[in-house]
């Protein structure tokens, strides 16, 4: 195997990786920062208060993009696995 083929291998991990984090992690950032704005008018300065909405969010997250998140990954694993003899010599 080539360098070149290793690398755009890892290439592609690293962008599915992204491409599979990014609507839970953005969801969870726009409602850590609506419970910030909140704390912030409010004064309301309950530690608690921030992490009970963003795991929800996260929860209703994967709840909604899970689907979606284990098709992409199948499909990667389908496309490594089917190929893999290409891989091997």
């Amino acid at each position: 195997m080539s360098d070149a083929f290793v690398m755009g291998l890892g290439a592609q991990v690293m962008w599915l990786v992204v491409k599979l984090t990014a609507p839970v992690l953005l969801l969870g950032l726009a409602v850590g920062l609506l419970v910030s704005i909140f704390q912030a008018t409010t004064q309301i300065q309950e530690q608690t208060l921030a992490f009970v909405p963003k795991i929800l969010a996260v929860i209703v997250a994967l709840l909604f993009f899970g689907s979606w998140m284990l098709r992409n990954l199948v499909d990667f694993t389908t496309s490594i696995l089917g190929h893999l003899v290409n891989y091997v010599m």
